[in-house]
């Protein structure tokens, strides 16, 4: 129950903030219970597979998805993300812990750019891929990355996807964050998949972290439109910072 009731508190933050949280999640449990950091990792995919599967139903409806880019963007993440998690059940906890700090300290890195700075030059490059044999290459080719880096690490690598998006293949802002949630989809499930084959995936864990962050999250979405930008932006960012600060400092 102790685990319920974290996972409660932290979907409440995450509702609030309005953040997926994987990071946190993983650091949580491998630090604060000392959950095996393969299981953590694959608990984190295996939630994260229904969180986004909510989040691209609700933009589906909205018309924020670009279906065809980001089906493909998916299935390609998919194959990565698979192998990712294979790759990260061949590998100590020791190393696992700093790889995945290191990737949650980038995330953060590019969030802040993100929020803090929009109109960082980052942002406004543009290579307008839509079509033909370079489409694919580099579909598959981003694709299978942000899978490999999501699958071996336990999290979502949405400012990777975004960046992606936005940079190579020109999305619309408003459409990179629904078509985000698409390509986590498919990466979640067969990530989590291959935790669960490798024997790294709690069933019992799973449900308690499920439901605790879903009944938090809804709650905690209620108060965001109370708190000040500048609180929200700085959670955005300090939360997978300090989610990656403590798996690095972490022995």
């Amino acid at each position: 129950m102790l685990i319920f009731a974290a996972m409660l508190l932290l979907g409440v933050l995450l509702g609030f903030v309005g953040a997926g949280g994987a990071g946190v999640m993983i650091t949580m449990l491998s630090v604060g219970f000392n959950i095996p950091m393969h299981v953590a990792l694959g608990t984190s995919l295996a939630a994260m597979a229904f969180t986004s599967l909510s989040g691209s139903i609700s933009h589906f409806r909205e018309g924020n998805v670009n279906r065809r880019l980001g089906l493909l963007m998916g299935a390609f993440g998919a194959v990565g993300a698979f192998w990712g998690a294979h790759i990260s059940s061949t590998l100590a906890s020791d190393t696992l812990k700093p790889l995945t700090g290191v990737v949650l300290m980038f995330s953060a890195l590019l969030i802040y750019l993100r929020v803090f700075h929009p109109k960082h030059p980052v942002f406004n490059i543009r290579c307008n891929n839509t079509g033909g044999l370079r489409f694919w290459l580099l579909t598959s080719v981003v694709g299978m990355f942000n899978g490999l880096v999501s699958g071996a690490c336990g999290v979502g690598a949405t400012p990777f996807i975004q960046l992606t998006l936005l940079i190579i293949f020109n999305v619309p802002l408003y459409q990179t964050v629904g078509t985000t949630m698409l390509v986590i989809m498919p990466i979640a499930v067969l990530g989590s998949l291959g935790f669960l084959a490798a024997g790294h995936l709690d069933p019992t864990l799973f449900v308690q972290v499920l439901a605790g962050q879903v009944i938090g999250a809804y709650v905690g979405a209620k108060f965001t439109r109370m708190a000040p930008q500048l609180l929200l932006k700085s959670c955005m960012v300090l939360l997978p910072a300090l989610g990656g600060i403590i798996l690095l400092l972490s022995r």
